[in-house]
Order: C-alpha cells, then structure tokens, then sequence
C-alpha cells in the first residue's frame, strides 16, 4: 500500500502528461498536413480519405480514454483514503476531505486531457470531410 501511495500521483499525472503532449503532436501534425496537402495529386478518394484520417483514431482514442485514466487515480486515491481512515481508527475530517480532494485532482486532469483533444478530433475530422469534397467536385463525382 506505500508503494502505490508513493507512485499514484506521478504514475497517473505521467500517463495524462504522455497522453496530453501526443494530443498536441497529433493536433498540430494534422493542422500543418491539412495545410499544405494537395488534393490535386490524388486520383483516388480512397486514398486521399485514408491520407487524411491517417492519426485521427489515435487522436479519438486519447480523448475518450483519458477521463478513465482520470477516474482509476480517482479511484486508487480514495481507496488509500478510506485504507488510512481504517488503519488509524479515528475519523478526522480534515484529513479525509483532503485526500478525497486530492483523489479528485486526476480526474480532473484526465478533463484537461479529454476535453481539447475531443475538439480538436471533431475540428480535423470536418476539415478532412471539407477535403474529400472539394477533391470530389473537382473530379466531377
């Protein structure tokens, strides 16, 4: 119980950072892609549809997994809270709140995760719609 006492703030808040900073990668990768991809060089939708989604799964997938990474810190710290409300046998509010406090701060952060690279997936999945239509009336199909 010390071991994950000592590691769950920098084991959770390591993994939210790992997952935020490829959020960012991801984001300003596609936006500097979609800016200079030329659709003309394309003869096939398909392959300009797989061009232009290429990264986004990934983009997806760490905006909807991070506030579950959020809520196991969560989760892992209120577990330490009630262990050490058990262990010492008298219940003192102060402390209790400020472990559940505590506790809370990694969902939060899985939020702060969440929550931009959700926008950002639904603002780059749009611009490679707004692609594959330009390329399409430009190609009359």
């Amino acid at each position: 119980m010390e071991y994950l006492r000592s590691y769950l703030d920098i084991g959770v808040m390591s993994v939210l950072g790992f997952m935020s900073f490829l959020v960012i990668w991801l984001a300003i990768e596609r936006f500097l892609y979609y800016r200079h991809v030329d659709i003309g060089a394309y003869h096939h939708c398909e392959a300009l549809n797989i061009d232009l989604t290429r990264n986004l799964t990934t983009l997806s997938s760490l905006g909807t997994n991070a506030p579950y990474v959020g809520l196991l810190g969560t989760v892992l710290g209120i577990l330490l809270t009630f262990y050490d409300m058990s262990q010492s046998g008298a219940i003192d509010t102060q402390a209790i709140m400020l472990g559940l406090a505590l506790a809370l701060k990694a969902t939060a952060m899985g939020l702060v995760v969440a929550i931009p690279a959700i926008l950002f997936y639904n603002g780059l999945l749009r611009k490679s719609e707004e692609l594959i239509a330009r390329w399409k009336a430009e190609n009359n199909q």
